[in-house]
Order: structure tokens, then C-alpha cells, then sequence
């Protein structure tokens, strides 16, 4: 071993343990060091981590705040306003303000909500001003560049930016630093909040990322909103047309009465229907009407904003004009801060010139026009539906008296009204009570005058009016529907008689009775088998029953009336074409239709003998039936030298009041019964019928009439 490494034993001991002891603190304090350090480092990230977390939890409080208060609150601006303040005073930013996007502009602006936060709004007025007068397209200023890229954007100094429009007026307010942020639905920016402060700070991405999260919690509240108002418009407007439909048109008709009363100004009801829109419908089908129903709105819109301005320019009263959709070709329109009915007939006429222009649909040039009626405030109404009612009744009027014009409501219209709605009440009643008879018209051969049939016409036996006219009911009848029943009545009814005549009277079995089928029977899918039905219960021979359509009944669906009519033909009846001139024909489908008669109209029977026109029409007419095969009966025969004329030109039968006016069942059986010389039956197969001649029926009925009573003339026909 070397000496050097050799312990000092001549070293006293005392002081080898000093040294030891030395090297032992030396040792103790570098421990006690970095425990201290480890403390103090641990005790720092301590301390940074509840910093961390308590801005974390402030971050947090103040996310749920604004979402707790969007859920609360009803209007987007109040969810503004809230999120405005609330970001400010967490951030340490005195001024804030709200930009909303405009979709209807091109391209898409941001526009101010005039939402602030300021701390002190004395200091800001100018740049206040600035910013609400000014609007911001992609890329343009500070909400521009947020627009463009959908995230947070940050300014040290706007006074040293190029692309900041408002840096005069920012300058001179003391305003520094700025932020802003998107609000997204999606991907699209549909907001923008922007802060300022009073000195230049450098970006702070923490605070950059809290707004970036505060967007997006405050676009999933815009999103429910809009939702929200999307379904709420839906509810309340037309899908076609975007108008407001019948319910928002209701009620902004209560405030608009309320109003009135209130002493304000007057208003006024426009009730719009087209006139004949269901021929484009039926022409060119319900795509072609969608696109005219769309074309006359944005017209009706068109006139209403030129009205609005000349109505509001002398008038202080507040309100707004209302046009709405309630459905199928039905407008209307409410007029507020109306002085005069004058007023509102203006709108009405500017609408009918408006409409004389005519509308290109599919390539094709289309015309059409309206019925209005106006009803006004100045009738003192209890109610505001009170006034849409006498509007549409008004409307009625103006369809009544032509179409095409326009008719201010007057208490008569009511009292129409009132009238009508009792005749349907008692319409309905008749049909249950049995309170509608049959009477019968004869049908002469004019060769001979001879009886050869009936023509059973309706008549109602009203309580307390006696016989009422078909053409007081039978229109009723029709638009009600209670035409159907009614004339399924009539048809048993009619043929049951005739059979118990044919049967009491074998001298009769040939005679035929005529019974109307009305446009709304015609229409019915069972139809056909409501004859066959009616045929077999009762026990007629088909060939004596004649079925009488109208013109207008077979061309208004000309391939389903020849489908119909021969299925009709089928069953043995005859078929006859009534009022024969009056309708729109088509001579290619009258070939096709499978007739046996053509009944002249009595207009032009009447005006032979001083109208050529007429007298040509109804020679015409008899050739042409000769050249189809038909046989003609001349409807409203009255004076003898008519029977004369009709017989020289060919015409095979007459029904008129020169023969006799219709009478009831009994006078037709008292005349059955003192009558013999009836043609027999084999005339049916082809061939003219003879019959008795009623010359003397006039006495018959004078003789019968102590047993029963013939009613007073009515009209021919139903």
C-alpha cells in the first residue's frame, strides 16, 4: 500500500472527527436544498394548477351562463345582449357589439343589430354611428375577415390596420385592441361579436379559444330558434305562395278590429277569388295552377305596395296591410288606415286592371280574372269574423251579377245570405219529411197530337208557401249535394207511376216518361246501377224510361259521359240531350255519344217567329238529328202557329203549354183513364208512337179538378 493512502496516525483523533462532522452538514444541507427546491417547484405547479383550474371553472361558469340564459330567454336579441355583457365583463372589454347576417342580400352582408355593451357610451357615440351605418361583405373589415374564415380574428391596434373602414371614428373614440368571433350554425357564419378595448394588447389565444366555444354554444341556440321560427312561419303562412295563410289572416283582423274600436282609424276586407281557375286546372293540370296561383300573389303584392304608399301618406295611424292565402284560388287582403270605402274600392280596381295582363304558364297564354267583395269597417261590426264573412259574401255578389268586378257588401247581401242558409235547412228537412211531389208534363207527337210520354218535373211542397218553382231549390240542391238523394227519389218515384199506369191502363203500356239527371248524378260512380236497380225493384220495361242529360254534363268530361252513357244505353233505357243549343257542343263527340233525342230549347222555339237566326238554329238542329238518327222534341211550345211551323220542318215531338202544363198524377190518371187509341206497344222498336190526342185535355182537367186540385203553372223543365 502507498504511503499516501496511509490514515494520518499521527493526526490527534479529535480532529478526524471534526472533519467527518464537516462532511455530514455538507452532505445534510445539499439535501435540505433540494428538498426545499422539490417543495417549492411542487408548490409552484400547485399553484399554477388551481389558477388553471379556477380559470377553467370561470371559462365553464360562464359557457353555461350564456347557454342557461339562451334556453330562458324568447328573442335572439336578448340572447345577444346577454352573451354581449357577460363576454365584456369576463374579458376586461369595454365596448361590444353584434353583427347578423342578411341572406336576402347579394353577395351575403353582416349588418348591426344595434346590440351593444359600453362602458362609456359617451365616449362612443361617433364610432357607434359608424359602425351602425355601415355593412360589411366577405373579407371587408374586421367581420368581413371573420365572415371569410369562420374562426376568431384578433388586432393588436385597429389604428394600423388597412382593412378597418371605421379607423377615423375608432381613432377618435380611443379605441385600441380589438376581437371578434363567429357565431356558426354548421359551417355557415350567421353572426359576428366584436370587442374593443382602449389600448393595443397582444392576441390571447386562451381568450381566442373560449370565444371560438362561445360561437359555437350560441349557434346551436340560433339553430333551435330559427327551427323554432321556421315551424311557427309554417304554420301561419301558404307553403305555395309564402302568404299568410287563413289563421295569421285572423288574427292580425282581431287586432286590427281591436284597434278600431279603440277609436283609430277605419279598415277595410278585400275577399279575391279567380274566376275560372278550374279550367287551367283541368286543362293543364294542378302544376300549371301552383304556378298561376304564385304569379297572381306576386301581382296582388305588386298592387297592395303601390296602394300602401298612396293610403299611408296622409295617415299617422300605425298598422300594416295584410295580403293572405286561405286556400285554393282564394285571396285576401286587409287594408288598415282606411278613411273612406273608397279607399279600398281603389285597391279593388287597381287589382282587376292589374290582372288584365295576361300570364304565360307552360308556353301558353293564359287570362283570368276576379270576383272581389269588400267589406268595411264603417258597418260597426260586433265581431272581427263578421267582416270576413260579409266580405266573401260581397264576393259572391260580384260573381252573381258576371264576374270580373268588384262589390261592396250591403246589409242585403245578409239577408240573402240568412235566406239561403234556412232554404238548405229546409231543403234537408223536405227530403226526410216526404214533402217533394212529381208532376208531369205530356210529350206530343206533333204528326198527329197524340200523348206519347211524360216528363216528370220536381216540384217541393213547401209548409206554409204551397208549390215552390224548381229554380228556387234545384241550384241549391245542386251545391249542396242534396241533389243526389233528390234525384234518386225521382227516378223511383217517376218510373213507379208510370208502371202502375202502363199496368191499370194496358192501353198505355208505351207511353215513356222522361226524368232529368242532374250534372251532380251524372258525376256519381254508381250511377248505372242505381237505374238498374231502380228498373228491376220496380218492374218497368227500360225502353219506356228516357234519361235527360244536359250539355254541359257530357262535355265536361266528354271520354267519361261516353263510358257512361252507353253502360246507361245498355240497360234498354233511351237517352236525351236536353236544352240542345244552348251549351259549347262538340259535334265529333256528339256523333260518339249514344242518343236517341235532341230537345230543342225553348229560347229559340219562342223566337222563331221573329228571329231567323233562331228559326235557322232550329232547322239546323233538325237536320242534324236526322242525319244521327235522333228523333227532337221542341221544349216551351205555346202558341198554335209554333205546333204549325215545327211540324212543316219535320220535328217529331212538342212539349209545351199549347198541349198542357204540367199536372200531378192524378190529373194524368183521370186522363189515362177516359182515353183509349193508345199506340201498342210494338211502336217502341224504332218505330214513332201514336197516341191519343189531348185536345180535350183541358176539360178532363176542369172536370178532375173538384176531386183534386191542378196546381198553377211552373216552369217546364228542372
Amino acid at each position: 500500500m502507498p504511503a499516501s493512502h496511509l490514515p494520518d496516525v499521527t493526526a490527534p483523533k479529535s480532529e478526524l472527527a471534526a472533519d467527518a462532522c464537516a462532511q455530514e452538514l455538507t452532505r445534510l444541507r445539499r439535501r435540505l436544498d433540494r428538498e426545499r427546491s422539490s417543495r417549492l417547484e411542487a408548490e409552484t405547479i400547485a399553484e399554477n394548477g388551481l389558477r388553471e383550474l379556477y380559470a377553467k371553472q370561470q371559462e365553464l361558469q360562464l359557457l353555461e351562463q350564456i347557454a342557461t340564459a339562451a334556453n330562458q330567454t324568447i328573442s335572439i336579441r336578448d340572447v345577444f345582449q346577454y352573451a354581449l355583457t357577460q363576454v365584456c365583463e369576463f374579458m376586461g372589454w369595454p365596448v361590444g357589439h353584434v353583427y347578423l347576417l342578411d341572406r336576402t342580400s347579394h353577395p351575403q352582408r353582416l349588418r348591426s343589430m344595434a346590440i351593444w355593451h359600453e362602458a362609456h357610451p359617451e365616449r362612443n357615440a361617433e364610432f357607434r354611428l359608424a359602425t351602425e351605418a355601415t355593412e360589411f361583405a366577405p373579407d371587408i373589415g374586421l367581420p368581413g375577415r371573420v365572415q371569410t374564415t369562420a374562426r376568431p380574428v384578433w388586432l393588436n391596434d385597429v389604428v394600423d390596420d388597412a382593412n378597418f373602414p371605421r379607423m377615423r371614428s375608432a381613432r377618435q373614440c380611443g379605441l385600441k385592441a380589438a376581437c371578434a368571433f363567429p357565431v356558426l350554425t354548421g359551417q355557415e357564419v350567421v353572426a359576428v361579436l366584436e370587442f374593443f378595448a382602449e389600448k393595443a394588447l397582444e392576441p390571447d389565444q386562451r381568450q381566442m379559444r373560449l370565444m371560438a366555444q362561445i360561437g359555437v354554444q350560441l349557434g346551436r341556440v340560433i339553430e333551435r330558434r330559427y327551427s323554432e321560427d321556421q315551424l311557427i312561419h309554417d304554420a301561419s303562412h301558404d307553403p305555395l305562395t309564402g302568404l299568410p295563410n287563413r289563421a295569421l289572416f285572423r288574427d292580425r283582423l282581431n287586432q286590427v278590429f281591436a284597434r278600431s274600436k279603440r277609436g283609430k282609424a277605419g279598415f277595410a276586407v278585400l275577399f279575391i277569388d279567380l274566376d275560372r281557375f278550374k279550367l287551367v286546372n283541368d286543362s293543364l293540370g294542378h302544376l300549371a295552377g301552383d304556378t298561376l296561383i304564385v304569379e297572381v300573389a306576386a301581382r296582388l303584392q305588386a298592387c297592395l305596395r303601390r296602394e300602401d304608399t298612396m293610403v299611408r301618406a296622409s295617415s299617422a295611424v300605425e298598422g300594416e296591410n295584410t295580403l293572405a292565402r286561405l286556400g285554393g284560388d282564394e285571396f285576401t287582403i286587409l287594408l288598415t288606415d282606411i278613411r273612406d270605402p273608397t279607399d279600398a274600392i281603389r285597391v279593388a280596381d287597381r287589382i282587376q286592371e292589374a290582372l288584365l295582363q295576361s300570364f304565360t304558364i307552360e308556353g301558353q297564354e293564359i287570362y283570368t280574372s276576379a270576383s272581389i267583395g269588400v267589406a268595411t269597417s264603417a258597418a260597426n261590426y260586433r265581431s272581427a269574423d263578421d267582416v270576413l264573412r260579409d266580405a266573401d259574401l260581397a264576393m259572391y255578389r260580384a260573381k252573381a251579377m258576371g264576374k270580373a268586378r268588384s262589390e261592396l257588401y250591403d246589409q242585403t247581401m245578409h239577408l240573402v245570405a240568412l235566406k239561403r242558409l234556412q232554404l238548405e235547412t229546409d231543403l234537408r228537412q223536405a227530403l226526410q219529411n216526404s214533402e217533394f211531389v212529381l208532376q208531369y208534363q205530356p210529350i206530343m207527337s206533333l204528326k198527329d197530337q197524340k200523348l206519347t210520354g211524360f216528363e216528370a218535373l220536381v216540384r217541393w211542397r213547401r209548409p206554409g208557401c204551397g208549390l215552390v218553382p224548381p229554380g228556387d231549390f234545384i241550384p241549391v240542391a245542386e251545391e249542396t249535394g242534396l241533389i243526389v238523394p233528390l234525384g234518386l227519389w225521382v227516378l223511383r218515384e217517376a218510373c213507379r207511376t208510370t208502371r202502375r199506369w202502363q199496368q191499370e191502363f194496358p192501353q198505355a203500356s208505351h207511353l215513356t216518361i222522361s226524368i232529368n239527371l242532374s250534372a251532380r248524378q251524372f258525376t256519381q260512380p254508381d250511377l248505372v246501377e242505381q237505374v238498374r236497380r231502380v228498373i228491376e225493384e220496380v218492374g218497368i220495361d227500360p225502353r219506356t224510361v228516357r234519361l235527360e242529360v244536359t250539355e254541359s254534363v257530357t262535355m265536361g268530361n266528354a271520354e267519361r259521359a261516353i263510358r257512361v252513357l252507353s253502360q246507361l244505353k245498355q240497360l234498354g233505357v233511351r237517352l236525351s240531350l236536353d236544352d240542345f243549343g244552348t251549351g259549347y257542343s262538340s259535334l265529333s263527340y256528339l256523333q260518339r255519344f249514344p242518343l236517341d233525342v235532341l230537345k230543342i230549347d225553348r229560347s229559340f222555339i219562342s223566337a222563331m217567329s221573329h228571329s231567323p237566326e233562331s228559326l235557322q238554329i232550329v232547322n239546323t238542329i233538325l237536320n242534324l238529328a236526322r242525319n244521327l238518327g235522333m228523333d227532337v222534341v221542341a221544349e216551351g211550345t205555346e202558341r198554335e202557329a209554333e205546333v204549325t211551323q215545327l211540324k212543316a220542318m219535320g220535328c217529331d215531338f212538342g212539349q209545351g203549354y199549347f198541349f198542357s202544363k204540367p199536372v200531378d198524377a192524378t190529373a194524368v190518371t183521370s186522363l189515362l183513364r177516359h182515353s183509349d187509341g193508345f199506340a201498342p206497344a210494338r211502336q217502341l222498336n224504332g218505330e214513332r208512337p201514336e197516341g191519343h190526342s189531348l185536345e180535350s185535355l183541358s176539360e178532363l182537367e176542369a172536370r178532375d179538378a173538384a176531386v183534386e186540385g191542378l196546381p198553377e203553372r211552373f216552369p217546364t223543365s228542372v
